[in-house]
């Protein structure tokens, strides 16, 4: 996996770079804005999976280097810096920043952060190869719902029409289309979308819910599962009768949810 590491501190960055490298990374190593926006332009080598982002940067600041990353590309990228206040932590993501870690930090964590925003953001190269392994597992369990989501232009389109979306609507979207019909913990769901824990925070979960069961107009696509959690439902009920003494009961919990996530509206 390719990691661009935007970093001026030498000596942070050598030991990064070697820790990096012994955890399978190909780490290429930017002192600079100007530098790290030199290496994202496109030159045929496989596209960076991650970008490890300082704010302290000699020549510009590492949130304007972060928004135009953001501005031409899709790679996650996290922050990795020791302004630990909440203003420029809600900033950072508010640009477009996948993760936030503030110096000093325990490299396992970071490690496992690395992985984790790989795993949500599909590389480029992936996603524009001709017959990519990722793109049936997400969106071939979903043709009887005409769904289509493109994680590189961050689109999401049903029967042909494009469906605008929040970001974090769109990941909660994304991380439920990775595997159809399995239930997600919502504190799993709050890790990977809102990198934070779940406790307080049910009612938020109920309404980007609600909420995208209203934008795709598919209110049966997401089923809440009593006191687990949520899971997509990747085929349609109505396109087999048969079934439907079945899929009936199985909705039955979302309902019991869905007038919480429309009050919220």
């Amino acid at each position: 996996m390719r990691l661009l590491l935007v970093e001026d501190d030498e000596r942070v960055a050598a030991a990064l770079v070697a820790v990096l490298g012994r955890h399978g990374f190909q780490v290429r190593h930017a002192r600079s804005g100007h530098e790290a926006l030199d290496a994202l332009v496109p030159d045929g080598n496989d596209p960076y999976r991650v970008v490890l982002l300082d704010l302290g940067l000699p020549d510009r600041d590492g949130f304007e280097v972060c928004s135009r990353i953001r501005a031409g590309s899709g790679v996650p990228v996290i922050m990795v810096t020791a302004r630990a206040d909440i203003r420029s932590r809600i900033h950072g993501l508010n640009l477009g920043a996948d993760d936030y870690v503030t110096k000093p930090y325990d490299m396992g964590e970071l490690l496992a952060r690395i992985h984790a925003v790989a795993r949500r953001g599909a590389a480029p190269a992936a996603v524009a190869a001709p017959a990519p392994d990722v793109v049936p597992q997400q969106r071939g369990p979903l043709d009887s719902r005409g769904i289509r989501i493109d994680r590189e232009r961050r689109r999401v389109s049903v029967d042909g029409r494009d469906v605008p979306l929040t970001r974090k609507e769109f990941d909660l979207l994304a991380l439920l289309a990775q595997s159809p019909g399995v239930v997600y913990r919502r504190e799993q769901i709050f890790s990977e979308v809102w990198r934070s824990g779940w406790e307080g925070n049910g009612r938020t979960l109920e309404v980007h819910i609600g909420s995208l069961r209203t934008k795709l107009a598919l209110p049966g696509l997401v089923e809440a599962v009593r006191g687990v959690g949520y899971r997509l439902i990747p085929e349609c009920p109505a396109a087999d009768p048969a079934a439907a003494p079945v899929a009936a009961p199985a909705v039955a919990p979302a309902a019991a949810e869905a007038p919480q996530a429309r009050a919220e509206h």
